[in-house]
């Protein structure tokens, strides 16, 4: 019988106490240890051979521990780095994770909480699915193939597919921040795909849906007798995820008192259950979103500063729609596809080029979500196999960046007047199609004031009395790049 080979770590600390303190605990844990006292000296085992996961002291005599973590970006290596930071020294940790450390730990390091996360880091902590508490709020699963990637090729979605992959690997707690419908539970699953973690639970809390009075027994579980109606033991959605994912959708939703009991168990990594006297160890990944902007909330004294500051490490924006509608026929292919697999009509329908020309003339308050919606509506409607623009059921008054069809013509006829005066010519006979024209009229228009104005879209935008978000929303409509001429 063959026994996998004991895995190597190597402790960094100029403290010797405490280096063999830490080397005691990890070899009772089956570990194979070497040890350093300086970023030189660690360099030097690293420089030697490989390991499965660096623990360092942030504070070295000859330098910080972040050293050794750019050191291993660089490098392209594999370990896993682990961070010890002095107790208090929030700004340490989260200058550790954001250099792509994948956990961190205060001093003085509690021992148990110790083993744990560098079994989590080593993938040895794996325990076995918990139950998921029946609720309408909470939902778990395996992500569909679809969440390990994005639809899209827009600079703005590549820069968060970027960000996904390199989060991923570590444990820094993630901030999505976007819009509703924008996606931002498919970004956390993502997340969560590319990770370690990805053969764990995720679990997925809708922080909006529970009544405030059920929110601890909800997250934290509770016991046998603990309130009316507590008939059984029953976990909440930390133990949920244990081993795993806990995202927290819409947490700026939390009230305040169930935010610091929050942030209490997010710095322990142990839960209390509701009636327990014990408090129980818990290794859960926290990634959260919200629409709402957390730091004018702080600003309120609606959200706790110091929660924002464990939850906020890295963020990650989501663009709406509107930021992205180069993105828009291959979303919608996509969400047909489904679409029509769920309701079994083959072949797809597709969209007719006039219903995509409809589509990218809309702002999508609702984003993603709401093209779903439409398209749902829109394939009920078509009954062929090509989905036209009347299919969508978008009033003309909603179309445009909210203008109505009057409002869009009296736009028009400043822009058409202005193409005159800008050496536009106008053809004498009428043109076959309006809508292309008019847009061709605007896309030089748009071209010239860039031009004028060295491509400073800020700058261009005002000449033209357009906000910056109306320009970005028309240079994106028209096809228009920064570097055409």
């Amino acid at each position: 019988m063959t026994h996998p080979t004991p895995a190597r770590l190597l402790v960094v600390d100029d403290e010797p106490d405490l280096r063999t303190l830490y080397e005691l605990t990890l070899l009772r844990e089956g570990y194979e240890i070497d040890s350093a006292g300086s970023v030189a000296e660690a360099l030097a085992h690293l420089q030697a051979g490989s390991y499965g996961a660096v623990i360092t002291d942030m504070r070295l005599p000859d330098g910080s521990g972040l050293a050794l973590l750019r050191w291993l970006e660089q490098a392209g290596r594999t370990e896993k780095a682990l961070v010890i930071t002095a107790f208090g020294s929030a700004e340490n940790a989260v200058e550790a994770l954001k250099a792509g450390a994948y956990d961190y730990l205060t001093k003085p390091v509690d021992l148990r909480q110790f083993r744990l996360v560098v079994g989590s880091a080593l993938g040895r902590v794996a325990p076995a699915p918990t139950p998921v508490p029946a609720t309408a709020a909470a939902k778990a699963g395996t992500a569909p193939a679809t969440a390990l990637r994005l639809v899209g090729e827009s600079p703005a979605i590549r820069a968060v597919r970027s960000l996904i992959d390199k989060v991923g690997r570590s444990m820094a707690p993630v901030l999505v921040q976007g819009e509703s419908g924008t996606g931002k539970e498919l970004v956390a699953r993502a997340i969560h795909d590319h990770g370690a973690r990805a053969g764990q639970s995720f679990i997925a809390v809708n922080c909006g849906a529970i009544p405030e009075n059920l929110l601890e027994a909800e997250f934290f579980g509770y016991r046998k007798g603990a309130f009316t109606g507590a008939n059984e033991d029953r976990e909440g959605f930390f133990q949920a995820a244990d081993g795993g994912t806990l995202f927290l959708d819409e947490i700026g939703d939390l009230p305040l008192a169930m935010q610091s009991k929050l942030l209490r168990v997010i710095q322990e990594r142990s839960v209390r259950p509701v009636g327990a006297t014990a408090e129980t160890p818990i290794n859960v990944r926290i990634l959260s979103a919200t629409h709402k902007d957390l730091s004018a909330e702080v600003a309120a004294g609606r959200f706790r500063q110091d929660l924002f500051y464990r939850l906020n490490v890295i963020q990650i924006r989501v663009p709406p729609l509107r930021e992205r509608l180069e993105d828009l026929g291959l979303i919608s292919a996509r969400v047909l596809a489904r679409i029509a697999q769920d309701a079994g009509v083959s072949p797809t329908p597709r969209l007719a080029p006039g219903a995509l020309q409809t589509l990218s003339r809309y702002a999508f308050p609702g984003n993603v979500r709401e093209l779903e919606n439409l398209l749902h509506r829109a394939l009920a409607l078509s009954g062929g196999e090509w989905i036209e623009a009347g299919d969508l059921g978008l009033p003309d008054a909603l179309l445009d960046d909210g203008r109505s069809e009057s409002q869009f013509a009296a736009f028009e006829v400043p822009v058409v007047a202005a193409a005159v005066a800008d050496g536009v010519s106008l053809p004498e006979e009428l043109p076959a199609d309006l809508a292309r024209y008019l847009d061709e009229v605007e896309r030089v228009i748009l071209l010239r004031a860039l031009e004028l104005h060295r491509f400073n879209r800020t700058a261009a935008a005002a000449s033209l009395g357009l906000s910056l978000r109306q320009i970005r929303y028309r240079m994106a409509r028209l096809a228009i790049s920064a570097g055409d001429s």
